[in-house]
């Protein structure tokens, strides 16, 4: 029975990245995989066997006293505990492959020589552009930034890249400039999946070898998706509600093009958002955080879902989902979106940030006949279970072990 130690920050549904880290290793098991887990002690934690190896809390919203902010800030830069606790677990595990996340702050690269050293083939999922950019989105206050790539790292704190904050910023330059010269990530990694080609050619173009990566894109169960090809009357938006989402420019365009907008998601600027809403006295609804039925009834309900990002988007699961309930996406051109969302095939697309052409795309639309609308819904499922189903994604997985020597 091959053994699979997967390593991820939170032992939760946080995020995607959480999802995906949980759900890869549930696939493994039901493969006749043995699974270990490595991540952060945290409150909303699932039950685990192995969470006495799991690190001690550390939570950048939490209050902490001077003392505690220099160790925590001692722990993002090389974590010692994270080190010597997944080695007790390689010790007693004995993986055949580890599978790495999302691991920088909490757990910090320290685990991966330790995995290295004791013989074990690492892959890693790029979830972000941690491994190019030390703020991981290659984003800041003034929007796409990629001054790091050919010029210094203290641009990073120049320009406060990490949360607008000068120590935040000045402690992942450390972070990365230190594993840079131990070389950390592409000494030790032996290959990085990528969801998108767009991902791939970014860390190429950062410097990173191309035969480092291997795509293998996120998939859906679309056989757990009932779809609805019938085209409702609203548009809608669902995820968190962050500057980079570019929700603020989704409904400035939604007024425009007098269209009613849905929005479902929380997230830091939650509050400016209602306001802008009042502003523009659209016919904007905010309805909260809603999963499982109640999201999936309301993007059923919708004429189309929109992704109107502003920053270099992965491969969002949101499309794929929104694609297995049979509707189009309406995303920004930028990042991973336009592989997924071809325009007039299983949606549009429009330039990021660009309200006016938004807002001229709404109209059109709006101004398409139902069945139009409906027949891009039934491309957009057809896509999702030819080209991003679990038994592909199963598949190429398998492959990519089997190359590393596991069986």
């Amino acid at each position: 029975m091959p053994k699979l130690l997967s390593v991820n920050n939170y032992h939760y549904r946080r995020g995607g990245s959480d999802v995906v880290y949980l759900e890869h290793a549930a696939l493994m098991e039901k493969l006749g995989w043995s699974n270990a887990f490595f991540s952060m002690h945290h409150p909303k934690n699932f039950d685990s066997i192995w969470s006495s190896y799991f690190v001690d809390e550390l939570e950048f919203g939490h209050a902490y006293s001077a003392w505690d902010k220099v160790k925590m800030a001692s722990k993002v830069v090389y974590s010692f505990e994270a080190k010597k606790k997944i080695s007790s677990l390689i010790h007693d595990f004995k993986p055949d492959v580890a599978h790495l996340h999302c691991i920088y702050h909490h757990l910090s690269p320290a685990i991966i020589p330790a995995l290295k050293h004791a013989g074990v083939p690492v892959v890693m999922t790029a979830h972000d552009l941690k491994i190019a950019c030390p703020a991981y989105k290659m984003l800041n206050d003034s929007g796409i930034c990629e001054k790091c790539k050919d010029g210094s790292l203290l641009n990073v704190v120049k320009n406060k890249c990490l949360r607008g904050s000068t120590a935040a910023s000045a402690i992942v330059t450390i972070e990365t400039g230190l594993h840079n010269f131990l070389n950390t990530y592409k000494k030790h990694i032996d290959k990085v999946v990528v969801p998108s080609r767009f991902f791939m050619d970014k860390f190429v173009e950062w410097g990173w070898p191309a035969d480092k990566f291997v795509y293998i894109p996120n998939y859906v169960d679309a056989s757990q998706f009932d779809p609805d090809f019938y085209a409702g009357s609203y548009l809608l938006y669902f995820g968190r509600l962050a500057p980079e989402k570019g929700v603020a420019t989704l409904m400035k365009a939604a007024k425009s093009a007098n269209i009613p907008l849905k929005i479902v998601g929380t997230g830091p600027i939650e509050a400016e958002l209602k306001i802008l809403a009042a502003e523009l006295n659209a016919d904007i609804e905010f309805l909260g955080y809603r999963s499982g039925k109640e999201l999936h009834d309301l993007i059923r309900g919708s004429r189309a879902v929109s992704l109107p990002s502003e920053w270099y988007e992965n491969a969002p699961m949101s499309v794929l989902e929104s694609f297995a309930l049979g509707k189009p996406v309406i995303g920004a051109r930028i990042g991973g979106i336009p592989e997924m969302v071809i325009d007039h095939e299983t949606g549009w697309t429009f330039t990021s940030a660009d309200s006016h052409e938004l807002a001229l795309l709404l109209s059109q639309i709006w101004a398409q006949s139902d069945e139009s609308v409906s027949s891009l819904g039934r491309s957009a499922r057809e896509l999702v279970v030819r080209n991003f189903s679990r038994d592909a994604y199963v598949s190429a997985m398998q492959k990519l072990y089997a190359e590393l020597g596991v069986k």
